[in-house]
């Protein structure tokens, strides 16, 4: 019998929509899309004894996922990472269904959705106090020897001569890490500088040669930190010197978590990961983070106390969400979080007006010191009469050619474009005025075109100048590199500012350091448009932000860790928040952007000061356990505490304690009308024999008393108790109150905690 062809394609369809049937789990998973996940478990009971990791995590999965590696047809692999080391869990490619299926499976604590978090020198090390010479603390701690830091980042760009390992030892044979640089002509590899290098997930994928940054972030970042000794290091001449990292003689290895643009979490968490297991000593996490999420919701502070716990020092940048409060990141009691400020470095650009004023300004474009473009018509789009904006991303040709523009700052981005849009429609020059949140923090761009960016005082009183005239004119002159200016060193505006939300107890951020217009080694790329050809003629280039002084604070870990190697993390973080700088280079408090009193909440206890920081006298210590009972004090339930801990905690077996009363080096007291009493426990580092005298700097509303007021220490590591108490001495203020506690010895010690009364609401 002959079948008819409509009928052989019926028969077929009808016998399809059977098999499909028969599998409807199967078929539904192909239809639908597949997100990536973390899932995060809780620990097992029997611990690594019940079998390998990779096979317990696979039994999480539904059944059709968990039978193995996918075909690509099946959309690849379900399992992306099996973390071990640092976090209780895996990521994996996951429908909705199957999430659903996992997130009820007994033993899941939670999934998170997969997201991307954003990535957040010549003169630095002179400005910190680190100088060349046979009896500094610099040379004294061998300029980080046999310390190995790791950077979370965008790669590196190894055949950079700031990653030469001469004068540098072979990598400690503790070291267990790999080094994955494929054999690409000029991208050099790994020595004893760059011991390891890795690229995960996505930053593997988009790149021909991983881990080769492929976006300057990283290789800058990664050369702040621990960069080696390279002779006349400059940007088109300027900020020319000998460049270095802090830490120039330590060991970097290289996780490349970061795209060009973005970060995936899953991505950072196996960074973390690795670097753990690898065997590093110091993190260098410049990278954004969440914010105001509680601790076990944050798989960022969840990896960081496993390294914690590891020894392992974890620096992360509190972000470039300034100035407005309660913005920190990274804000993890177990980790440092570094605010940004300046230098007494300026790359000058001075503006001229036809009145006489003059207005100093910052500007990488610099045809000649002491040279002037103008003086010329000067023009203030978005003003009365022009058709344009206030930012210049809309201008007119016939309203800026030939002119000086001035230009309104778009915050902490967009300058050199405005300086592109100016210079497309002929403009002759440009200065950028600061709004009014970002004060007197001014960038030195890599402008196109004469430029100048000015503070908002500044601008404002260009403003007014032009409100005074038909025939405005004004100049712009070149300085080149200043050392010197003044108020150094100051926060700056995009410095996220605390209290921390996840946290308000603790004092956030931690410490400041350099991360205003740094100079350090540069990876050409296409990514920076102020360059047609990526910048390849340069090798080292400015950057600004938090991203920039966490890596000063992790070299500066790293030179105590190489003096100090039984030092733990939390003695390291003491010995530089209680060393730090609560006033600038002329003994007046540090300034914000607003060249007022910067807060505690602003930089942390102070600006770092490393020379100091080798020898504190004494620190406040803290063991990973000792945490535990803080985690259970903010209220985060047994299953809280234990993702955290990557071990089951009862908190009913343990007496839990408020955030004021972890041995923390700063304090933060939330006093009402009734006395609160905190204890602390410090630890003698510095000379046997010492005497401390408590001295308090509080304004006159408020009593505090120190209990014994004077500790005596017989030993070294020998540790003393005290008891601070406070109270309102008047009526309660709103307005909450600063000073610090200080242990002053005989033998010039001076430990300083900064003590912080919030304000009513915060």
């Amino acid at each position: 019998m002959e079948v008819h062809k409509t009928d052989r394609w019926r028969l077929a369809s009808l016998l399809l929509l059977l098999l499909l049937s028969l599998l409807p789990s199967r078929g539904e998973a192909y239809l639908q899309e597949r997100k990536n996940y973390i899932v995060h478990l809780r620990p097992r009971d029997g611990g690594a004894a019940d079998g390998p990791v990779e096979e317990w995590h696979r039994s999480f999965l539904p059944q059709a996922a968990a039978a193995g590696p996918d075909s690509a047809a099946d959309g690849g692999p379900r399992i992306i990472y099996s973390y071990a080391d640092v976090f209780t869990g895996f990521a994996a490619r996951l429908t909705d269904e199957e999430a659903e299926a996992v997130r009820g499976t007994d033993g899941c604590a939670r999934l998170y959705p997969e997201v991307f978090l954003p990535l957040a020198t010549t003169r630095s090390p002179g400005f910190l106090g680190l100088h060349l010479g046979n009896e500094g603390f610099w040379s004294r701690s061998g300029f980080g020897r046999g310390v190995v830091i790791g950077i979370l980042d965008t790669g590196i760009l190894p055949s950079h001569p700031s990653f030469g390992d001469d004068g540098i030892q072979p990598p400690p044979k503790r070291w267990n890490g790999t080094c994955e640089f494929r054999a690409v002509a000029g991208n050099g590899g790994c020595n004893n500088k760059i011991i390891g290098a890795r690229a995960f997930g996505s930053a593997a994928v988009n790149s021909t040669a991983p881990p080769v940054d492929d976006a300057g972030h990283g290789t800058h970042t990664a050369s702040t930190a621990a960069g080696n000794f390279v002779e006349n290091a400059n940007v088109r001449g300027n900020a020319d010197g000998t460049a270095s990292g802090m830490a120039p003689h330590a060991h970097l290895a290289v996780y490349k978590v970061c795209t060009r643009s973005r970060c995936s979490i899953m991505d950072i968490i196996a960074g973390l990961d690795a670097a753990v297991r690898d065997g590093v000593d110091v993190l260098s996490f410049s990278i954004g983070a969440y914010s105001g999420t509680q601790f076990n919701y944050d798989p960022i502070a969840i990896a960081a106390f496993k390294a914690a716990e590891r020894g392992i020092f974890v620096s992360g940048a509190a972000g470039n969400a300034g100035p407005d409060p309660g913005t920190v990141g990274n804000g993890a009691p177990w980790m440092l979080t570094v605010a940004a400020g300046t230098m007494d470095r300026a790359i000058r650009t001075n503006v001229r007006l036809g009145n006489g004023e003059e207005f100093h300004g910052e500007s990488l474009f610099q045809p000649g010191n002491n040279s002037a473009a103008g003086p010329l018509p000067l023009v203030y789009p978005g003003a009365d009469g022009f058709d344009a904006s206030r930012d210049c991303s809309v201008l007119r040709g016939s309203e800026v050619a030939g002119k000086v523009v001035l230009c309104e700052s778009r915050g902490l981005s967009g300058r050199v474009e405005a300086g592109q849009t100016v210079a497309a429609y002929g403009g002759a020059g440009m200065v950028v005025m600061n709004g009014a949140a970002e004060g007197y923090t001014t960038f030195a761009d890599a402008h196109v075109l004469p430029a100048s960016h000015l503070s908002h005082d500044a601008g404002s009183r260009i403003v007014a100048y032009l409100n005074s005239t038909p025939n405005a004119t004004a100049s712009i002159v070149f300085g080149g590199t200043v050392i010197g200016s003044y108020p150094s060193p100051a926060v700056t505006f995009f410095s996220s500012r605390g209290p921390s939300k996840a946290s308000p107890g603790i004092l956030k951020p931690d410490i400041t350091g350099p991360g205003m217009n740094i100079l350090a080694a540069w990876a050409p790329s296409d990514s920076h448009a102020e360059f047609a050809d990526g910048g390849a003629g340069l090798s080292f280039f400015v950057e600004s932000g938090t991203s920039m002084s966490t890596p000063h604070l992790s070299g500066v870990a790293a030179l105590l860790k190489s003096l100090h190697p039984d030092w733990s993390p939390a003695a390291i973080k003491s010995a530089m928040m209680t060393t730090s700088d609560a006033v600038d280079r002329t003994g007046l408090p540090i300034k914000d952007e607003q060249y007022r009193h910067a807060s505690f909440y602003a930089m942390g206890a102070g600006y770092v000061n490393p020379a100091l920081a080798f020898d504190p006298g004494l620190v406040y210590d803290l063991a990973a356990d000792d945490y535990i009972p803080y985690l259970c004090g903010l209220g985060l339930g047994d299953d809280g505490v234990t993702e955290i801990a990557h071990r089951p905690v009862a908190c009913a077996g343990l007496r839990a304690i408020t955030e004021a009363e972890l041995n923390y080096p700063s304090l933060v007291v939330n006093l009402l009308s009734q006395p609160i009493a905190v204890n602390r426990t410090v630890t003698n580092v510095g000379k046997p024999g010492s005497v401390y005298t408590a001295v308090v700097d509080m304004p006159k509303d408020v009593s505090v008393t120190v209990q014994p007021p004077v500790l005596r220490f017989a030993e070294l590591k020998e540790k003393q108790s005290f008891t601070v108490t406070v109270r309102w001495a008047g009526q309660p203020n709103v307005a909450g109150a600063e000073g610090n506690l200080k242990w002053v010895s005989d033998d010039d010690y001076i430990v300083r905690s900064p003590l912080v009364i919030p304000a009513k609401g915060e």
